[in-house]
């Protein structure tokens, strides 16, 4: 079976924490517990390439303290969960900018990436200082520059050593129903699931069910389905 891109954006955090009288960075700290679980149980249902949604280029204008405490928690992530990808089999990347990133916290990821690249069990894709806008911006340009601006150049650029860029599957979280400036280009055929469930409610489940919706939707591609071309 061939093993399918999932992207995950992961909402309701903050309404998961203020629901039970908590400050929000509780909730993002429960986020990550479910990124765990998660992370798990993917290469068992079929992901071989997993991207999340973790800190988006606007996110930025959150209020300080939250954003301080969520850099702290991608710092804790990297540097905690790094030998158990490695000895899982799994591989992280992280994508989007790192300029504006802590010094300490680039340095991490990058270790981290070190440590991990032999992964082949899982391609764990972290989206941090994220925008799918400013991504494909960077891509044109690149491939521009070399002379063949070309749809598949675009594609290799954004794809970086990923398996594939096209996403099969992205489900968000939170009861939400947008995009939110996430890998717009890879998810141009994306099938979309999106669940009431808050993010930090979400279990191997819960991920489970939207794998079963997945395969039982008929992708066509703008093709004609099976059913129209018998029929014809």
């Amino acid at each position: 079976m061939q093993r399918i891109h999932a992207a995950i954006i992961m909402d309701g955090n903050g309404r998961w924490a203020t629901r039970r009288g908590m400050p929000r960075q509780a909730g993002h700290a429960a986020g990550v517990e479910a990124l765990g679980r998660v992370v798990e149980a993917a290469p068992d249902l079929g992901i071989g390439t997993l991207t999340v949604y973790a800190f988006s280029a606007d996110n930025w204008q959150r209020p300080p303290a939250e954003v301080g405490a969520l850099m702290g928690l991608l710092r804790r992530y990297v540097e905690a969960e790094t030998r158990r990808l490695a000895e899982g089999g799994a591989r992280l990347t992280v994508i989007g900018r790192r300029d504006r990133l802590p010094a300490d916290i680039a340095a991490a990821i990058a270790r981290a990436e070190r440590a991990t690249a032999g992964g082949t069990k899982l391609h764990l894709r972290v989206a941090v200082d994220y925008s799918a806008r400013d991504a494909i911006l960077t891509a044109a340009e690149a491939v521009a520059q070399a002379g063949e601006l070309t749809r598949e150049g675009v594609s290799r650029l954004l794809a970086g050593e990923a398996a594939h860029s096209d996403v099969d599957l992205l489900v968000r979280t939170g009861g939400e129903k947008r995009l939110s400036d996430f890998l717009l280009w890879e998810c141009a055929y994306a099938e979309l699931y999106f669940t009431d469930r808050l993010w930090p409610d979400f279990t191997a489940e819960d991920l489970g069910a939207a794998i079963a919706a997945f395969h039982g939707r008929e992708r066509r591609f703008g093709r004609l389905g099976p059913s129209a071309v018998s029929a014809a």
